[in-house]
């Protein structure tokens, strides 16, 4: 019984040899798939709050120039404002109210999310309209 329980003795501390540095291979394994996840998480929380910018500004610029009185003009300064409030997450954006016609305005906020990727470049573009507001006779 003595030379069986060395003999079992030495297979597991070389079973235990071979093992030895594996469990920080698996951890910096481990590490980076973590990180991954959680910058994709943060990347995406940050596309998702610009896109909710750029669709309140336009929401914004068609409040202002759906108004009695007001034009296409008003809308895009409107919504510009806004986004030189509140838009840092989108960045060189772009204010437009093309499609707009006399019984309808729209604004279209165009612009780039802010990345944590060096290269990465995504894109949003919300609009918004609405009926412009007229004086009627009953």
């Amino acid at each position: 019984m003595g030379r069986r329980s060395r003999h079992l003795g030495a297979i597991r501390a070389r079973i235990r040899r071979r093992d030895d540095g594996v469990l920080g291979l698996e951890l910096a394994t481990l590490a980076v798939v973590v990180l991954m996840l959680a910058f994709t998480t943060i990347q995406v929380g940050l596309y998702y709050h610009a896109r909710k910018v750029a669709q309140s500004a336009a929401r914004q610029g068609v409040d202002a120039g759906r108004q009695f009185g007001a034009g296409e003009g008003d809308g895009v300064s409107q919504a510009q404002e806004y986004l030189a409030r509140f838009g840092g997450s989108v960045k060189d954006a772009q204010v437009s109210a093309g499609g707009s016609t006399a019984q309808q305005i729209r604004i279209t906020v165009t612009g780039e999310v802010a990345t944590l990727v060096p290269g990465l470049t995504l894109h949003v573009t919300q609009h918004a309209d609405g009926p412009v507001e007229r004086w009627t006779t009953p």
